[in-house]
């Protein structure tokens, strides 16, 4: 069973609804600070969940089979499309995933209903540094599915922005362990405002390190991870090329793989 509820700051609910394959629930208010969703299911569940109408559907796993999801507000809706979670009408949606998706090769790292700060659902991406703690230049923007990439700020060009450090890094935790084949890097391009980067390096959570080398382009760039089982990854030593700018930045990081076969 799915159980989706939406909740007010004192925990007051909403709207709730519940359904053993796909649920949907419409709630009528304008959000208000505070409110949330929760979604409860079995523990250890993958769900395809759409957190508003304006944005995608995509992949979450629930380790303890809830999900608290924060509406965002104020200033973190910038790194949303125009008109997300706002009006006086909205809806989610969780359905369980079927066999043939969990046993499909796909981008493990995809998650738009990613949220700043600690979470009960994966995959999550975090970092040491985000430029001017600006939503727009969070860590989570780089798994949210989109790469546009040839402008800098508000959607759809988020990115995870490093606030020129040189110890800056980034982690994609999966909350689980999986497969992962190969990864895909797209760099913001907004040349000449960006540099970029000329090499990096990625290490797993069972602490090999992989080198790469990167070029200047907006496209992406595929770096083989060698069917290695890891529950997380992290981009860390990351050269900046020569450019006289001061701002390499990171648009879309994709990790594709399967499940691990436990």
């Amino acid at each position: 069973m799915i159980y989706i509820s939406a909740l007010d700051g004192q925990n007051t609910v909403i709207a709730e609804t519940a359904h053993e394959d796909t649920a949907m629930l419409c709630a009528d208010r304008e959000w208000a600070e505070g409110d949330r969703i929760e979604i409860r299911t079995e523990p250890g569940s993958h769900l395809m969940v759409r957190m508003d109408v304006m944005l995608a559907e995509g992949e979450v796993y629930l380790p303890d089979g809830k999900m608290s999801w924060p509406v965002p507000r104020g200033e973190h809706r910038l790194a949303y499309a125009p008109g997300a979670f706002a009006g006086g009408r909205h809806i989610v949606t969780a359905r369980k995933m079927t066999a043939e998706e969990l046993s499909s090769v796909r981008d493990l790292a995809r998650n738009p209903a990613d949220l700043r700060g600690d979470t009960d659902f994966f995959p999550h991406c975090t970092a040491n540094v985000e430029t001017r703690n600006e939503s727009v230049f969070a860590a989570r923007n780089v798994i949210d599915g989109l790469r546009f990439n040839t402008y800098h700020g508000e959607w759809p060009f988020e990115s995870w922005g490093i606030g020129a450090r040189t110890d800056a890094w980034c982690k994609i935790d999966f909350g689980r362990e999986i497969i992962a084949r190969r990864m895909a890097l797209t760099l913001r391009a907004d040349f000449p405002h960006d540099a970029y980067w000329v090499s990096g390096c990625a290490v797993d959570s069972n602490g090999e390190e992989i080198t790469f080398d990167l070029r200047k382009t907006g496209e992406r760039q595929w770096i083989d991870l060698g069917d290695r089982r890891v529950c997380w990854l992290r981009l860390e030593r990351m050269v900046k090329s020569d450019d006289p700018s001061a701002f390499p930045s990171l648009r879309s990081w994709e990790v594709y793989g399967t499940e691990s076969e436990t």
